[in-house]
């Protein structure tokens, strides 16, 4: 018996330490009942008054800030359009300047071929000739020179060159 009335013993004592375990788990639950009832308190006199008041002023910004979005999306709109008119007449400008350099490059060919061909048709046609004729004529002058020179000292004589007859070789 000594045995039962040890283990009656040790259960009335765990007994007792449970009991004692869940009386402080009682008086802290009560002291943190109170700290978060003061809490929730002071929370509603502080904090609600200023949510309040961010609510009202929401209220009071919600039709501006409409007022805003709506400009906003206006002026979007414009800026667009405007942007696309600046583009089709930027294209527009680059296509004619590029016409424009195309025309003028054609036109500065053309103009050099011509002279190129003036200048070839100037030599051909007067130059040519003109050097030609003045072959000829220094070759009649010499002819001449040579036969007056003979008939003046009635034999011929060696002549020296003559800058004029070099050119003419």
């Amino acid at each position: 018996m000594n045995q039962l009335n040890l283990f009656i013993a040790l259960t009335g004592l765990a007994v007792l330490l449970q009991a004692g375990v869940l009386l402080a788990m009682y008086i802290t639950m009560r002291k943190s009942s109170e700290r978060m009832e003061a809490l929730a308190t002071e929370v509603k006199t502080k904090v609600l008054p200023t949510v309040e008041q961010a609510q009202e002023i929401i209220t009071d910004i919600r039709p501006r800030l409409q007022v805003i979005a709506a400009n906003l999306e206006e002026t979007t709109a414009t800026v667009r359009a405007q942007v696309q008119r600046i583009d089709a007449a930027t294209n527009d400008v680059v296509d004619r300047a590029r016409l424009q350099v195309i025309r003028a490059d054609e036109l500065l060919t053309r103009t050099l071929d011509r002279v190129e061909q003036t200048s070839d048709m100037v030599h051909k046609t007067v130059i040519s000739p003109v050097r030609q004729f003045s072959g000829l004529m220094q070759g009649i002058t010499a002819g001449l020179e040579f036969l007056f020179s003979q008939r003046k000292n009635g034999r011929r004589e060696e002549r020296q060159a003559v800058p004029q007859d070099e050119m003419f070789i």
